[in-house]
């Protein structure tokens, strides 16, 4: 650790016992407690220099501001979405995350989620259990020939993109960030988003949660979409006016590894996994090492 005033941690969400190892070698003293209220967690924080978290704790502005000695936040993932990170700028607290620790877990979720969504594998295990043999109505489609558009072209998306390439999928995506010189050299052909919703036969979206990219699938794209699968991380979850869209359109699939209500949860044709499941137990120790 390079801040030399920093003494007590406290670890807020479960992490693999590696962490807490580490950093109690490195000399400091550490303090595990989970399931927090705001209130507790404002409490712990009054004599911790350093807090770490995964996606279950909530450090607001209002945590942020009562935490007197608070100096770093560390956050066991990718995305910082559930710190505010305007007010940590604010007041100088440090915010590091674990870029790498689960890319290529998430990456090889979403693959499966694609070839589930294609060969409809859960549908058909279920029908399976029911003691039913229904092999028409679960042909599926195969993945080769098809197109897959990425949405964000990062770590995890261009993973996704080297991975169903050898299934024989043609790879097309959108990221505002990336060039698409970049792209080309993983075979990702970027174009604007108003000409991917066409072409594509499935779309995975990894993008941060952010304004610009929340209800990023809506029921106007849905509209201009071929059958596909959206698998995100609390992404752009179509909302209620995508429905009547999704419902008038028999082949439509989507995955999900968030949870959600309404319509999407009780469709034929969805899938959904817990945001865990991106952070099988080789990888979570990855995670706490970092």
């Amino acid at each position: 650790m390079a801040f030399a005033n920093l003494r007590k941690v406290l670890i807020s969400d479960s992490l693999d016992p590696c962490c807490r190892k580490i950093l109690q070698d490195g000399g400091l003293q550490v303090v595990e407690k989970q399931n927090l209220s705001k209130e507790e967690l404002i409490a712990e924080l009054q004599d911790c220099e350093g807090l770490i978290v995964r996606s279950a704790t909530k450090v607001t502005a209002d945590v942020i501001n009562a935490a007197e000695k608070l100096q770093v936040v560390g956050r066991a993932g990718t995305g910082v979405d559930n710190v505010d990170l305007e007010a940590a700028t604010r007041k100088g607290v440090l915010v590091m995350n674990t870029p790498n620790g689960n890319s290529l877990s998430a990456a090889e979720l979403t693959c499966g989620m694609i070839m589930c969504l294609a060969r409809q594998i859960p549908q058909a295990t279920a029908s399976m259990k029911d003691g039913k043999w229904e092999r028409k109505k679960f042909m599926g489609t195969e993945l080769n020939g098809k197109t897959l558009g990425i949405l964000g072209l990062g770590r995890i998306g261009r993973e996704v993109a080297t991975r169903m390439q050898s299934f024989g999928m043609k790879t097309i995506g959108y990221d505002p960030i990336i060039s698409p010189e970049v792209s080309a050299s993983f075979g990702v052909q970027q174009l604007p988003l108003e000409e991917i919703w066409p072409l594509c036969d499935f779309i995975t979206v990894h993008t941060p949660l952010l304004p610009s990219t929340t209800g990023l699938l809506n029921d106007n794209t849905f509209a201009q979409c071929k059958k596909g699968v959206d698998c995100g991380r609390r992404r752009p979850a179509p909302g209620p006016a995508v429905w009547p869209v999704c419902r008038g359109c028999t082949g439509r699939v989507y995955g999900s590894n968030h949870h959600g209500t309404g319509p999407w949860w009780t469709m034929r044709m969805s899938s959904a996994v817990p945001t865990w499941v991106p952070a099988p137990r080789r990888r979570r120790a990855a995670v706490g090492r970092r």
